[in-house]
């Protein structure tokens, strides 16, 4: 996650364990995003994949398990090590990893059939965004398809210091829409491994909207599932 002020987290220190979370951080849910699982089920991720900010990379080892060719691309080495120590004990290898970052990657022009950003959207500086968007479109084949999992706005207290930049609607469709066509922006969810934000020292805990929990017993956080292609 980063801050309102738009601060750079330390993201190798949060795979670590040394980022303010008690144990794991709580988008690391051990599988895909539900909302994300539901779209492989339904046949829509195809042909060689990205999957971008990958992070421990649960997304990216399950497509590989899949039979799909996936490229995970993620800015904290840690994260990295965990992922390929991962590929390697399940003996996935059609999953490769690669340390570098997301908003400025080359090197993959016009190779990826589909493109899945799983909870990474938010995570990056607002003013990151359009570097992302173009680093993204120009490593997608022609009619590539995007699928976006960000958080909505309001997901989280609104005097937390530190949270993600959450989206209005607007805000995605603009920020994406520059680039690709847009097929449907609908509400989701993200499931979280977490009953509040990170403590702030010497602040007062802070409380979390009330949400769904899911049958694990996970936090439902209003989110939208954003799907795009490129033309």
């Amino acid at each position: 996650m980063t801050d309102s002020s738009n601060e750079v987290m330390d993201w190798d220190s949060v795979y670590r364990q040394e980022g303010g979370f008690d144990g794991p951080p709580p988008w690391n849910i051990g599988e895909p995003q539900p909302e994300l699982a539901a779209l492989i089920d339904a046949g829509q991720v195809t042909g060689e994949v990205l999957d971008a900010g990958c992070g421990h990379a649960e997304l990216a080892l399950a497509l590989a398990a899949a039979g799909h060719n996936v490229v995970g691309i993620e800015l904290s080495p840690t994260a990295v090590a965990a992922a390929k120590q991962a590929a390697a004990e399940r003996n996935l290898t059609n999953a490769t990893f690669v340390e570098d970052d997301i908003t400025s990657f080359t090197g993959f022009d016009g190779r990826f059939d589909t493109i899945l950003d799983s909870t990474l959207f938010h995570s990056i500086p607002v003013e990151a965004r359009d570097g992302y968007q173009q680093a993204v479109f120009r490593a997608a084949a022609p009619g590539a398809k995007y699928f976006i999992l960000v958080f909505a706005k309001g997901a989280f207290p609104a005097e937390a210091e530190m949270k993600p930049n959450e989206v209005t609607e607007d805000e995605l469709r603009a920020a994406v829409g520059k680039y690709w066509t847009i097929d449907e922006i609908r509400p989701a969810f993200i499931h979280a491994g977490m009953v509040a934000p990170p403590s702030i020292p010497g602040q007062p805990p802070l409380e979390m909207p009330p949400h769904a929990l899911d049958e694990k017993g996970r936090l439902k956080m209003p989110a939208f599932l954003l799907a795009a292609h490129k033309a």
